[in-house]
């Protein structure tokens, strides 16, 4: 009687770092030759621990360094309690189990869910990484995804039609420590609306489509201008992390020359303790150097590996590119090439970063950034003010999104000259630098119009700083007109809609005399006037229109 693992083979598809264009990972795909064994292993938990146990022993057989992503029913594990057999496969084939992700698959449905979490605290104690899979397109709870905490976080391709979904699970990663990932892209427009939305890793068959072999090459996009994922208070460590070269402290030279010499593309070895605690680095080249040289072999190729290297230098999960920099310049010079350990938070190395993929980076958003910044004032113009308009909202944060111009601009060039204008434009930029705050977000968006984003909590100080003092150009007084539009959680969907209902508080302000400022809520009816003649309320709300002042 035929098993069904006669006619069951694996395929493997690379899971893409759309930060660094590297593969991070391998997703272990079942694929029989007859019958439909996925189906079945939704009804029989045995048999679905039984595939991943024999996916694992697929992967060893390839003899790949790759960490290893392996598919497991939700339903599965809350049978089972765990998978023993799994980790028990992990360390035969000499794997380490944080080298291992747990992808939890849907159906999430009748499936109990105090007996799955604790099967998941098993699993993370056992050091495997979890991932949930098919979130957008499956039946997972958002209450039951924020308790599982995952490591990682699978979103279906179709989902990348929505952006501001793919934002603000982006902004739930961000909460929970987990990365956020693509799968399915077919095209290269998906692939730069996952970029653009915040993804940091991706796999589909523009990469790669699943093969027998694990693939030796793969296509990522070039990325264009302006596509990086936002960046907050610095690029996360997590977009950098490479696959990490791993072998026990035991380890010979012998060992990890031959490691080197079959692997051109590994960069270093780190040698580990029992738990996956970095104890060592090997440098590749200084490594290399030291057994070619004479009696090198000789002395050291049965000696321990750990001889020949270094203490590691390492930096924590939750660490900014900007502290990886830190700790490689506070280091030997000699070693400035060195790959860089990431831990976890119980030290056990998850991967590695490399320098030139950080300064790389960094340096195309310096540039990105700089080409963005308006000539005259230094100010980044529009889309650094919509991008993060755009993130405020993934994040369910309330912010003031306002507009401020120079009143009948054009005639004060006409009658004091440009160069007068362009040193009004020049203050009013300073001044309302000078006034914001660490949330605030002052752009220049061209001629005499600014944008300010901030927390409504900043207004006041904001408005004052430019409304309550004189301005004048070529010894003629000028004022301002300001419009802010306060938009809470779900009042509006994008930065279109939040320019839209400022839109008719802009013309409103440009209808008052002297200096104004008109403020009003996204979704509210009227508006209120907090300096001008009147200063009373008004009734042009969001998507109202008014006569206004040129």
């Amino acid at each position: 009687m035929h098993s069904w693992t006669d006619t069951l083979r694996f395929a493997f598809q690379p899971v893409i770092n759309l930060t660094t264009g590297g593969v991070a990972a391998l997703e272990i795909l079942a694929r029989p030759e007859t019958g439909d064994v996925l189906a079945e292993a939704r009804r029989d938990p045995e048999l679905d621990a039984g595939l991943a146990v024999s996916a694992v022993r697929a992967a060893a057989r390839k003899e790949t360094l790759l960490p290893l992503h392996v598919n497991v029913f939700a339903g599965t594990l809350a049978d089972l309690g765990g998978l023993t057999p799994l980790h028990s496969a992990v360390r035969e084939v000499g794997r380490l189990p944080w080298e291992v992700t747990i992808d939890i698959g849907p159906p999430f449905t009748h499936v109990p869910q105090r007996a799955l979490l604790e099967a998941v605290g098993l699993l993370r104690s056992q050091g495997f990484r979890i991932g949930a899979d098919g979130v957008g397109d499956g039946d997972v709870p958002l209450r039951l995804l924020t308790d599982m905490t995952p490591d990682l976080v699978k979103l279906d391709a179709s989902l990348l039609a929505r952006p501001a979904a793919v934002q603000a699970m982006r902004a739930l990663c961000d909460q929970l420590g987990a990365l956020l990932s693509v799968e399915g892209v077919e095209t290269e427009l998906q692939c730069a609306a996952a970029v653009s939305a915040g993804a940091q890793l991706a796999q589909g068959n523009l990469f790669a489509p699943p093969a027998r072999l694990p693939a030796a090459d793969v296509y990522v996009p070039p990325r264009s201008p302006g596509a990086s994922a936002p960046l907050r208070s610095g690029p996360s460590v997590r977009e950098f992390v490479r696959p990490a070269a791993l072998l026990p402290t035991t380890a010979s030279a012998g060992h990890v020359r031959a490691l080197l010499t079959g692997s051109p593309e590994v960069s270093g070895v780190l040698l580990v303790d029992v738990h996956g605690v970095p104890v060592r680095s090997v440098h590749r080249s200084r490594f290399l150097l030291s057994m070619s040289g004479r009696y090198g072999h000789a002395l050291y190729a049965d000696r321990p590996a750990a001889k020949l290297g270094d203490p590691p230098r390492t930096v924590g999960i939750d660490a900014t590119a900007w502290e990886v920099l830190d700790v490689v310049a506070t280091g030997d010079r000699d070693r400035t090439t060195d790959d860089v350990a990431v831990v976890d938070r119980y030290g056990r190395c998850v991967g590695v970063v490399r320098l030139a993929d950080l300064v790389r980076a960094l340096a195309e958003t310096r540039v990105e950034e700089a080409a963005g910044l308006n000539p005259l004032t230094r100010l980044p113009g529009s889309d650094a003010i919509t991008g993060e308009v755009d993130r405020r909202i993934a994040d369910g944060r309330t912010f003031a999104l306002s507009w401020l111009d120079v009143d009948h601009f054009k005639q004060v060039n006409d009658g004091a000259g440009f160069a007068a204008g362009d040193e009004l434009i020049r203050s009013v930029g300073r001044a309302l630098q000078h006034a914001a705050s660490d949330a605030t977000r002052v752009g220049h968006i061209g001629g005499d119009d600014f944008l300010v984003l901030a927390d409504p909590d900043g207004l006041g100080p904001l408005a004052a700083s430019v409304l309550d003092v004189p301005w004048s150009a070529g010894g003629r007084a000028v004022s301002l007109s300001l419009a802010t539009v306060v938009c809470a959680p779900g009042s509006v969907t994008d930065h279109r809609q939040a320019a839209a209902c400022l839109a008719p508080l802009k013309k409103a302000a440009k209808s008052i005399r002297g200096a104004s400022w008109v403020l009003g809520r996204a979704g509210l009816p009227g508006h209120e006037i907090r300096r001008g003649a009147g200063a009373a309320a008004a009734t042009a709300g969001c998507g109202a229109t008014e006569a206004g002042r040129g």
